[in-house]
Parts: structure tokens; C-alpha cells; sequence
């Protein structure tokens, strides 16, 4: 399999796939260096992700990207519980055959990429969360426009920039605009919706459950596993409030907390190059203990 060269751009990446324990697994990749690997948001697919962001980590970094089993242009059986999401990564990063890789996730992607840490902690070297919140009981979102605007069957640029961006912020509607345009700029190879029927039985599925349950000890274990942990987040985060965190910012022992200002649940589509540069900084420069 040839790797990608250093001209190519997420833009214009094609669509790969493998098979995987019965299931073909769509995905992308793109750049070289350390494999990092991407779980993506609800409703999330191949193409929700900012060709910018993926670009500028390419400079660092061999970044994958996938559908999850059954969404996008994957087979097999879908579901949003984190175990299954997480089995998706790790059962793509077997049939690539990459024995250690950095570990990241935006939104329901967090949750999946703390599963595989948990689950295979000796391939994990660092542990990259975007826009997401720990294990256990959380602080609920405070604004139930998230969930208003999350459910519609079609979300426009009006309610991107309500669900992933700072609507009081001038500079983050003028991001907003831009990520939008980026992200819809290419015209072929894309992964298929998600439609409503199928991302509201998914819910359905965990309905009256904790969004991330600690049933396995997850959290004491990250706490402590010395995998170095980095939590990006908005200050004006309205699905998962940044306070999740603060609480364990001297229990959990490898945390690096970066909460960004005026910016909300997808602050790496608003300053892809300084994301990408904030990631690429922390895996060089922290070491699993």
C-alpha cells in the first residue's frame, strides 16, 4: 500500500478501505510521521472533519481519519456506544498493521479514544481529546439549543455555527464561514450522511444512560496510566462544559487542560494551524512515563 506523498491534501485525498473482521472499514490518510488516528463527532463522517486541520497535522504527523462500522461508507453494524466506536479504531489500526499510534477524538470520538487507551494502553502514546469530557458523572450542558440544533435532519451554516463555533464572536462566525466552505469544497469521494433515522435509533439505543458511563474504571485508570493526555476545549463549550475537567486537574496525573478562548465544541475547525501545532507540540514534547 502506498503511503501518501507530501502534496497531497485532505481535500482531495481518496477513499480507502480494508477489511476487518468481517466489516470494510472506509478511511483516509494523509502525511507521515507517528500514525495519529482520528475518531470523529456524531453524525460525524469521513467529511466532517476540516481538510485545514487534517493538512496542517500532516506536517507532523500520518493522520487517519474513518467511518465508523455501518455510517458513512463503512459495512457492518452501527452503534455510538464508545466500546464499538472504539473496536472500530482499534481493529483499523490492526488491519493497517501499526503497532503504536497517537490516539484522538472530537466530541463522541473523545469518548471512544479513552476506550481504546484504556483497552490497549501499551499501543497508545499519547491521548488526544477535542471538545469531549471524562468519564463518569458531568456537569449537563447548560443550553438546550445544542440538542435543538444537533437533531435537525440538515444542519446549515447558521447552526455550525451555533453547534461547533462562538455565535457572539465576530472573528469565530468569520471562522465558521470559512471551515463551512473548506469543508464542502470537495465535490467527490464523500461519505453519505448520516440520515435522522439512523442517528436517532442510535440514541434510542442509550437512552436514559449516562453519556459516558465508568463501567470499566476508566477513569482511575487514566489517572494514572502515564500516557500523556492532552483535552483541548472552547471556553464557550455547550455540549460537553469545560468544567468536566477542572476537577481533575491534579487527580488525573498526565492531564494537560488547553481551554481556548471565544471559541466553542470545535475549536480545531476555528484555528486548525494552531491546533495542529498545539498536538504536534505535545507529542513531541511529552513522553508516556
Amino acid at each position: 500500500m502506498n503511503a501518501p506523498t507530501a502534496l497531497d491534501s485532505a481535500a482531495t485525498m481518496p477513499t480507502r478501505f480494508i477489511e476487518a473482521k468481517g466489516r470494510t472499514l472506509a478511511y483516509r490518510e494523509i502525511g507521515s510521521g507517528p500514525p495519529l488516528i482520528l475518531c470523529v463527532r456524531f453524525r460525524g463522517i469521513l467529511d466532517s472533519w476540516d481538510p485545514a486541520f487534517l493538512d496542517a497535522l500532516a506536517q507532523s504527523f500520518r493522520v487517519i481519519t474513518f467511518d465508523y462500522s455501518g455510517l458513512g461508507q463503512s459495512t457492518g453494524s452501527a452503534s455510538y456506544r464508545p466500546e464499538r466506536l472504539a473496536a472500530d479504531a482499534i481493529d483499523l489500526a490492526d488491519a493497517l498493521g501499526i503497532a503504536e499510534f497517537v490516539i484522538g477524538g472530537w466530541s463522541l470520538g473523545g469518548l471512544a479514544a479513552q476506550v481504546v487507551t484504556v483497552q490497549v494502553p501499551d499501543r497508545v502514546t499519547h491521548l488526544v481529546l477535542i471538545g469531549t469530557c471524562p468519564p463518569g458523572p458531568l456537569d449537563p450542558p447548560s443550553e438546550p439549543i445544542f440538542l435543538q440544533t444537533a437533531l435537525k435532519p440538515i444542519n446549515d451554516l447558521a447552526d455550525e455555527t451555533i453547534l461547533f463555533f462562538e455565535p457572539e464572536s465576530a472573528a469565530s462566525r468569520a471562522a465558521a464561514a470559512l471551515s463551512h466552505d473548506r469543508i464542502n469544497a470537495r465535490s467527490s469521494d464523500r461519505s453519505p450522511p448520516i440520515p435522522p433515522e439512523t442517528y436517532l435509533a442510535l440514541l434510542q439505543d442509550r437512552a436514559g444512560q449516562d453519556i459516558f458511563a465508568d463501567t470499566a474504571g476508566y477513569a482511575d485508570f487514566l489517572a494514572t496510566c502515564g500516557i500523556p493526555i492532552l483535552v483541548i476545549t472552547g471556553d464557550h463549550e455547550i455540549v460537553f462544559p469545560a468544567p468536566n475537567w477542572f476537577r481533575l486537574n491534579r487527580v488525573w496525573k498526565s492531564l494537560h487542560l488547553l481551554v481556548l478562548p471565544q471559541m466553542g465544541h470545535g475549536p480545531q475547525h476555528e484555528v486548525p494551524d494552531m491546533a495542529a501545532d498545539l498536538i504536534a507540540s505535545f507529542v513531541k514534547n511529552r513522553a508516556k512515563r
